[in-house]
């Protein structure tokens, strides 16, 4: 088998229960990037909520990339925006429909903050804007310009779940990529799409392409029928159905044992 590009999901796939990359892992993915595979993290964070992982696997400069936003963004990490799917005002009004229909909270991600029109600010936005460095910005509706776009909204949670009308689901990318939140992106956009992109522009055949993931917003990556697809021994059963090996857990090292049985 001859990878070339590997993408790794980042909640629940390369950090553990405690938000860290143990070190065995760290060190076979380094070893990996030094064999000449590039190394992708795949995520619905914004690229801020990234990098720090992408230092410490020793990442940088425009020559690597990150797809972020669930896949609505792809960058290279010195910022640069090579491939981006925004949704616009109109995509905005719809999301605030939605958040009627179970009065949760929802945000707004750009890439360089995020945005709410929630005054009481729910625990978990607050975590999610703490954990990928980003300030939230609180405003009335009136504030928000007509030209707003954004490739990703997040709302909190099961209630929502339960009333998403059928046509949203033909109109966005909505998924579950957690139990407490649910990401909505413009139709087309996800991980999977991302990667494929990326991987023609660094003139890499898909079945040269390795994923890991884990959860609901992973998903896109494993229903591509090239991709060698490793699911994590802690995803959902939509993965591992779908996955051609099923690794270890994201606490035992599951990425490292599934690169050295297969690629190293």
């Amino acid at each position: 088998m001859a990878i070339k590009l590997v993408a790794v999901d980042l909640d629940g796939t390369l950090l553990n229960s405690g938000n860290a990359i143990l070190p065995e892992t760290l060190r076979t993915l380094q070893v990996a990037h030094g064999m000449g595979i590039k190394v992708v993290l795949a995520s619905g964070r914004p690229l801020s909520g990234v990098m720090p992982f992408e230092t410490q696997l020793g990442l940088e400069g425009s020559k690597e990339y990150a797809v972020v936003f669930n896949g609505a963004v792809v960058q290279d990490l010195s910022g640069k925006v090579l491939m981006s799917q925004e949704m616009d005002y109109r995509d905005f009004e719809v999301m605030l429909r939605l958040q009627r229909l179970a009065h949760v909270n929802l945000h707004f991600e750009t890439t360089e903050r995020f945005w709410t029109l929630d005054r009481d600010l729910s625990v978990q936005m607050q975590i999610n804007a703490a954990l990928t460095d980003n300030e939230i910005r609180v405003r009335e509706r009136k504030e928000i310009p007509q030209d707003f776009t954004c490739p990703k909204g997040s709302d909190q949670i099961e209630k929502l779940w339960n009333s998403i009308p059928y046509w949203a689901f033909e109109s966005y990318d909505i998924v579950r990529s957690l139990d407490n939140c649910i990401e909505l992106n413009g139709i087309g956009a996800s991980k999977g799409n991302a990667l494929m992109n990326l991987a023609e522009r660094l003139k890499i055949s898909p079945e040269d392409v390795m994923v890991f993931g884990d959860q609901g917003n992973d998903v896109s990556m494993f229903e591509n029928p090239s991709f060698k697809k490793i699911a994590m021994g802690n995803a959902i059963e939509d993965i591992k159905e779908k996955a051609d090996f099923v690794t270890d857990d994201n606490d035992h090292n599951g990425i490292a044992k599934a690169l050295k049985k297969f690629v190293i």
